[in-house]
């Protein structure tokens, strides 16, 4: 097997770079062999590579980058409209381990563009992205900004900025690995913010001192899931407009949880007199300060 570089098809921006030059030359030799002895060869033309702990400030951009901004360090962008393509690391160990099983993928080229063909000359990694500079950087700083937002973006299945991010986080340095966040503490507990998302709403978790009422209130179109996962409570609901009360007692020994309701005020005691109540809570959208969606109503 041959790890050639797309600078081999010497075309447009490669069509005069000796680095080009050398890797189509070792193309050849690696054709010319197979025609002579009829071992069966795999050439592929792999595009910039990228994933955890790739070498920063030699040949990699996005190691650059990444490295860069994790540390807060200064990066330079020339012209952010640039257009790369980019291989992540585990997708090439995938056609790799592909490949020792005689099920690489084959392709041929038409300049820079793959074409898939089963008899194809060439072999090639099926997944790749097309990104450009600017958007790299975006989201890189959209990460960093991750602990002090709480907002985790959008990071679909087998995206960029999913296999992006994880590269990132391999460049954190040991004192960026943990960092705070904001407890909003009175003498009946706690209530802290987790994480927040930008079409799955926020979680958060809720520690309540023993004896402790909190809640009271009832929201039009938000609701949450109350999930206690230690100590004993109360949920209490009932719509606004009835007076018919649903009790649920759930505790942290048996893990379950609760919708709370639209349209229903809502309450959540601890029943202990010694213990804390601690309640993961998840809502369907993150808080807006200028559009809270709550009101106070007690449930009894």
């Amino acid at each position: 097997m041959l790890s050639s570089s797309i600078q081999a098809t010497l075309v447009g921006r490669y069509a005069e770079g000796d680095y080009g030059k050398s890797k189509k030359a070792g193309e050849e030799l690696f054709f010319r062999y197979s025609e002579e002895t009829g071992a069966k060869v795999l050439v592929y033309r792999f595009p910039n590579l990228f994933g955890k702990w790739c070498r920063p400030n030699y040949n990699s951009a996005v190691a650059t980058f990444c490295n860069n901004i994790a540390n807060d360090l200064p990066i330079q962008v020339n012209d952010p409209s640039v257009d790369l393509e980019l291989l992540y690391i585990d997708d090439l160990v995938d056609e790799m381990i592909g490949a020792l099983k005689g099920e690489e993928h084959r392709c041929g080229y038409d300049g820079l563009d793959v074409i898939p063909d089963r008899d194809g000359r060439y072999c090639y990694c099926p997944v790749t992205h097309h990104v450009k500079l600017g958007e790299i950087v975006e989201l890189l700083n959209t990460f960093r900004q991750q602990p002090s937002t709480l907002v985790m973006p959008e990071i679909p299945d087998n995206s960029f900025a999913k296999k992006l991010y994880s590269t990132y986080l391999s460049y954190l340095p040991k004192e960026k690995a943990i960092f705070p966040l904001n407890m909003n503490v009175d003498q009946r507990g706690s209530f802290t913010e987790l994480l927040k998302t930008v079409n799955c709403g926020q979680f958060s978790v809720n520690i309540s001192k023993p004896g402790i009422t909190k809640g009271q209130h009832w929201h039009n179109s938000k609701w949450e899931f109350f999930i206690v996962v230690s100590g004993r409570a109360l949920i209490q609901q009932r719509r606004i407009d009835s007076g018919e009360v649903l009790n649920f007692e759930v505790s942290g020994d048996r893990i379950e949880a609760v919708h709370m309701l639209p349209g229903y005020t809502h309450n959540i005691i601890n029943l202990s007199d010694t213990d804390d109540l601690v309640t993961l809570m998840w809502a369907n959208e993150a808080f807006n300060p200028d559009r809270p969606d709550t009101y106070f109503l007690p449930v009894e």
